[in-house]
């Protein structure tokens, strides 16, 4: 067996031995009171050992590169990434001693890129976000390194059919709930990985569950969605940091989603506010726009006079981005006022009335 067929082989029992140690994530309720018959869970990803849903996608790509033969010992591995993707690949880089470079807008939450270098990792940042995946390509050729491209390798990444991925998660933590098989799964796109992982499940287990995405304001993914244009760009990055995307990514597969809203900034901001103050605890934004999707699929399942449950991510935790999303003085500054819609999103929840017409919907 050559030397780095037996590296490969360690690091793998070094990666599956971290993860025999970690516990599942939980699933919470989230009442409705506005909504009758009509359940909530989010599935809370924050509780993984580096704080993210990432922390599932970082061990997949970590363990798809090794079997792949393309990580080596002591060659750099690079990634393009808003940072929690890079805060989970940081973690495993240092695990297996190879050193790490992040490539991300330089726009990233300052509590995102000490994460990084808490794992050891190195933050290359770019004014332009669109240049995250050039720089990255650079970065691996100048260094020797290998540019793990979570945009490209997340679908495919990910074992989709069982390994206690988060699809097998939440349906094996509903089993006792009053209706175990969740109408609606809904998440948010960063890759498009976790939905294709949702999507593509629900298929192969036969479920009747439909997967809902919900997109953030700036990202391509909901235009693309409705008009199938590969070729769709946009010259800025997303506001919500985590999800949204200037360009269409290989992984976002929307053949296997079966809805998709486009999620204005300030109301998953606002929503995300909300969410914070019902649980007790700082959460994301992406949890924000999880929780309109959410509330978008109970509207359309009263409306048909549904009852039954859903299944919304929790993507992180709010401590990453408090000097931003929970300081007033920046929200005040980037021009968003988000008292009205706290409110408008708790009449929702709370008396079932109807969200702001500025969420736009396709096939809900």
């Amino acid at each position: 067996m050559s030397d780095n067929r037996q590296w490969s082989r360690e690091a793998i029992r070094i990666i599956e031995a971290d993860f025999q140690r970690s516990a599942d994530t939980h699933l919470i309720p989230l009442p409705l009171p506005g909504f009758a018959g009509i359940e909530l869970y989010f599935k809370d990803e924050s509780s993984h050992p580096t704080g993210s849903l990432k922390h599932r996608l970082a061990r997949s790509l970590f363990l798809y590169a090794l079997c792949n033969g393309w990580l080596k010992p002591g060659a750099p591995v690079i990634e393009a990434s808003s940072g929690s993707t890079a805060i989970s690949e940081a973690y495993f880089a240092r695990m297996l001693g190879l050193p790490f470079i992040a490539v991300m807008p330089a726009t990233t939450s300052k509590e995102k890129i000490a994460q990084i270098a808490f794992y050891g990792g190195q933050c290359h940042l770019v004014d332009d976000p669109t240049r995250i995946y050039a720089e990255s390509e650079r970065l691996a050729r100048e260094h020797d390194g290998h540019f793990i491209d979570q945009f490209t390798y997340a679908e495919r990444a990910t074992d989709w059919r069982a390994n206690n991925n988060i699809a097998e998660s939440i349906f094996q933590q509903m089993r006792f709930e009053q209706h175990p098989e969740p109408s609606w799964l809904i998440s948010s796109p960063g890759t498009g990985g976790t939905t294709a992982t949702l999507g593509r499940y629900v298929r192969y287990r036969q479920h009747g569950t439909r997967v809902l995405c919900a997109d953030a304001e700036r990202s391509v993914f909901f235009d693309y969605y409705r008009t199938g244009d590969a070729t769709l760009r946009l010259d800025h990055g997303s506001r919500i940091e985590g999800i949204g995307r200037p360009r269409v990514e290989a992984s976002f597969l929307p053949k296997v989603i079966d809805a998709m809203v486009k999620v204005p900034d300030a109301l998953s901001l606002a929503a995300m506010h909300y969410l914070a103050q019902r649980l007790g605890r700082h959460v994301g934004g992406s949890s924000g726009t999880n929780l309109i999707g959410a509330l978008m699929a109970a509207q359309h399942m009263a409306q048909a006079g549904e009852k039954g449950s859903m299944v919304a991510i929790l993507c992180d935790s709010g401590e990453r981005y408090a000097t931003t999303y929970y300081d007033q003085d920046w929200l005040k500054a980037q021009g968003y006022e988000l008292s009205g819609l706290i409110d408008a999103v708790a009449a929702t929840v709370e008396r079932g009335e109807p969200l702001p017409a500025s969420v736009l919907r396709a096939n809900i």
